[in-house]
């Protein structure tokens, strides 16, 4: 704790005398652990580097109104987290149809594309209204796969924790997209919703 309470005051010391050194020292300290973050939930190098580095030049552009509540590791990790889930969540490699096999949808169909497409916007916009860690560990479970162990062990959270999230996740979502389901049944039938 004393190492982490250094390293932060360190930082934000040199902050405060040398922004261009502070965020120097911030990249060679911090930059490999983040990325090893993201690059577990991503599993793309690339990606990950790519996603660090966003976060890292926001932080920069945003150095004057910066406030960590937390320790800075924290907020690092946080925000990489943050940025991954949003970029997953943007660039999905999977469909709805690969997800909601339930939902029958006819790309010949314009009517039922539209509105597959806005119940693709209902359902992102509906993950992004949840509770940061909840969203965090619904992303990591439904979008990523990983297990609830992995996610515990990812996040430092206790398992319980994580399976409490899911549930409130799945419920919020249950409750807030039903009326644009089919009949109400659907989701509530979907392996992907519970």
């Amino acid at each position: 704790m004393q190492t982490t309470q250094n390293n932060d005051r360190e930082f934000f010391d040199l902050l405060s005398t040398d922004a261009e050194k502070a965020f120097e020292w911030l990249f060679r300290r911090y930059f490999r652990e983040l990325c090893q973050v993201v690059y577990r939930v991503a599993h793309d190098e690339h990606l990950s580097q790519d996603l660090v580095q966003e976060v890292l030049y926001e932080l920069w552009r945003k150095k004057d109104q910066l406030t960590v509540s937390s320790s800075l590791r924290a907020y690092l990790k946080r925000a990489v987290l943050n940025r991954t889930l949003n970029h997953l969540r943007d660039n999905r490699k999977w469909s709805l149809e690969e997800r909601m096999p339930e939902i029958a949808i006819e790309e010949s169909d314009t009517a039922d594309a539209l509105r597959s497409e806005e119940l693709q916007e209902r359902i992102d916009a509906a993950i992004d209204e949840l509770p940061e860690r909840c969203r965090m560990v619904f992303v990591l479970s439904r979008y990523e796969e990983l297990s609830y162990r992995e996610i515990a062990t990812e996040l430092g959270i206790a398992e319980k924790t994580v399976e409490n999230q899911v549930s409130k996740a799945l419920k919020y979502l249950r409750q807030r997209l039903l009326p644009y389901l089919k009949g109400g049944l659907l989701l509530l039938t979907c392996g992907w919703w519970g």
